[in-house]
């Protein structure tokens, strides 16, 4: 059928504006592709020959300067200090063996260092540069770089490495870094390129680890121009990284450091807590270890002696340690049932020495009994018998929620390694978590911080700053952050009644001030300053009725690690309290002996801001007190000597 000229004229119409557009859009794509040749050609030429020609541009990742930690007082405490290394690429190298055996005759290198070196290469990409010996001199950097034509591979770098100047005083606090282990990559979820970098240091522990983000900033690179022995003979490109972010700690150095020297000789842990904002001023635990010696990591013969030494130097005790808080617990246990109302602060109890409950009899310190007593003697002369009545009373969950409420069985937020949550038990916990019923008998011995309740130096201390205030105390460890101040601790109000909560630090400063209190002999003489406390004694072991009957054997004739620990929280000054402390001596007995003393020497050195005078001891201790100010101030460093980003 032959088609209509209208038809056929219309077509033709379509057929050419069909072809205008597919002319026109090959005419875009020519033009295009022409541009792009000419920029290739013409305006990229030496940058494309250059690469072009074998291979001779690498790229190279610039390790970010870390951030620094500093104290509360600018202060640094983890430092950068410059580090001469030489690293080989294995691309570039050629006869790995015959180039390592070359450099060795121009530099010392321990033949530990090359296996591990040689053992990186295999595991590394053939392209990422491998740490061959670090911190050399500049006598062995020259060498190297006279002879780099003999050494296909191999370039001596300068870096910055981590130094801590304030050495065992910050370790527990600040922590340590260390080289990137096959370990850390595999538990970590970390793109970042820079940790594909041998011996790229990254922390390990303490604010260090936790920090790590803050503190370790971003990547740069640099675009180098090699010849065909490897040598370097320009830089193309260099793209500086972003480094880490200063971080400013609430812990004053100074006070650290004689908290450190006090506890010297003990195995304990220590926290001061600055009222005003929830600052924790020293969090130290003893013994420690320097943290320096695990920057290029630790050796064998160090690691061993750190892991099989009794007294524990790696743990920190401080966050990480958990013990009964004896009688330290008492106030909780007042403070609930008071309340509650089941007592009244005037009511008396009456204390044999012993109280009877369904059978088993449970027995105060003073086998002799304190006759009738009421709330405030029960706590300036520690009777348990009291708080076994009270208790009963009261009932465990009622003083569980007590003991929360004035921070313990909780964890803590703060940037450092295994903060214990301790515990606080109740009814429910114990039918979940050991499938039986609470019993009274378990009461009575919570009442006076024994049986399944554990606390940390940090949760005491954190009690005793609530107890001072009144207020939600938050302990406070990173104060600033580049310069932008963090959230303080400040605290709202617990919504105690201020009552109650004045007449239990009446109690308190009695303890420490009143004749008949447990740590009247240490005291703080000067008016001012006087301290509030409570000494805690908890057994770490059952007496038995055989043992009693015959005379219970003393901690002294103990071994060490059966004997009961020390435990002393306080506040000051009494009238307008600025800090709270906690300390805890592992195994060190009474706490009235061993606890209580430490404790009045770190709040005055806090109160004063440094040594205090003689005056403010009891006349019986001053010669001795002399004696120790002069050998702590001379542990003391005067500051640091640490260098920071250059």
């Amino acid at each position: 059928m032959k088609r209509p000229p209208k038809d056929i004229i219309e077509s033709a119409r379509l057929i050419n504006r069909r072809a205008l557009v597919v002319g026109a859009a090959q005419l875009g794509i020519v033009g295009a592709l022409g541009w792009r040749l000419q920029s290739m050609q013409i305006e990229q030429a030496d940058q494309f020959r250059l690469l072009a020609e074998e291979n001779r541009i690498n790229i190279r990742l610039l390790p970010p300067a870390r951030g620094l930690i500093f104290d509360r007082n600018g202060i640094p405490i983890a430092a950068n200090e410059q580090n001469y290394r030489v690293v080989m690429v294995r691309e570039d190298a050629g006869d790995v063996g015959e180039v390592l055996a070359r450099l060795t005759e121009l530099v010392d290198i321990d033949p530990e260092n090359l296996t591990r070196a040689m053992e990186e290469m295999q595991r590394r990409s053939p392209f990422v540069p491998v740490t061959i010996a670090d911190r050399l001199s500049w006598d062995d950097v020259a060498r190297i770089n006279i002879n780099t034509p003999a050494l296909p591979g191999i370039q001596a770098e300068v870096g910055l490495s981590r130094v801590y100047p304030w050495g065992a005083d910050v370790a527990h606090v600040v922590g340590y870094v260390g080289p990137v282990s096959d370990y850390d990559l595999s538990r970590i979820d970390d793109q970042d390129p820079l940790l594909q970098i041998p011996k790229f240091q990254i922390g390990k522990a303490g604010a260090e680890n936790k920090l790590e983000h803050t503190l370790r900033g971003s990547a740069g690179t640099r675009q180098i121009e090699v010849n065909a022995v490897g040598r370097v003979m320009r830089e193309l490109d260099r793209q500086e990284g972003i480094p880490g972010k200063d971080v400013q700690l609430t812990l004053d150095s100074r006070l650290q450091s004689y908290v450190q020297a006090r506890l010297d000789g003990e195995s304990a842990g220590a926290v001061v807590i600055d009222l005003e904002n929830g600052d924790l001023r020293a969090i130290a635990s003893a013994p420690a270890f320097d943290p320096n010696l695990f920057v290029r990591g630790i050796s064998v013969k160090d690691w061993v002696g750190l892991n099989e030494d009794k007294y524990r130097p790696l743990a920190a005790k401080a966050v990480q340690g958990t013990y009964p808080p004896g009688s330290t617990f008492k106030m909780v246990t007042a403070l609930a049932a008071l309340e509650d109302g089941v007592i009244s602060a005037d009511e008396t109890v009456y204390c044999p020495g012993y109280t009877d409950v369904f059978g088993i009899r449970f027995h105060c310190w003073k086998s002799g009994g304190h006759g009738n007593i009421n709330l405030h003697e029960s706590l300036k002369q520690s009777c348990d018998c009291y708080y076994y009545e009270v208790a009963q009373r009261v009932g465990i969950d009622k003083m569980a929620i007590m003991a929360r409420k004035l921070g313990l069985g909780i964890k803590h937020d703060l940037p450092l390694s295994a903060v214990a949550a301790g515990l606080t038990p109740d009814k429910d916990w114990k039918a979940k978590v050991r499938g039986e019923d609470w019993r009274i008998g378990d009461t009575v011995n919570a009442s006076i911080g024994q049986g399944y309740v554990l606390a940390s130096p940090l949760q005491l201390a954190v009690m005793a700053a609530r107890i001072a205030t009144g207020r939600e105390v938050t302990p406070r460890l990173v104060r600033l952050i580049d310069g932008v101040e963090q959230p303080s601790g400040l605290g709202d109000s617990l919504g105690l009644n201020e009552n109650i909560l004045r007449r239990v630090r009446a109690s308190m400063n009695d303890v420490c001030n009143h004749r008949r209190g447990t740590a009247y002999s240490s005291r703080i003489m000067v008016d001012e300053y006087r301290m509030a406390g409570k000494t805690g004694t908890s057994q770490v072991r059952r007496i038995t009725p055989e043992e009693r009957a015959r005379g219970v054997i003393s901690n002294e004739d103990l071994p060490w690690e059966r004997r009961d620990h020390a435990l002393f929280v306080s506040f000051a000054p009494y009238d307008k309290p600025r800090f709270a402390l906690s300390v805890v001596v592992e195994h060190g007995g009474g706490g009235s002996a061993a606890a209580a003393p430490i404790a009045r020497d770190i709040m005055l050195q806090a109160l004063y801001g440094g040594p205090p005078p003689l005056d403010a001891y009891p006349v019986a201790v001053r010669d001795k007190i002399a004696a120790q100010q002069t050998r702590i101030e001379a542990r003391i460093p005067p500051g640091s000597k640490a260098q920071g980003r250059a």
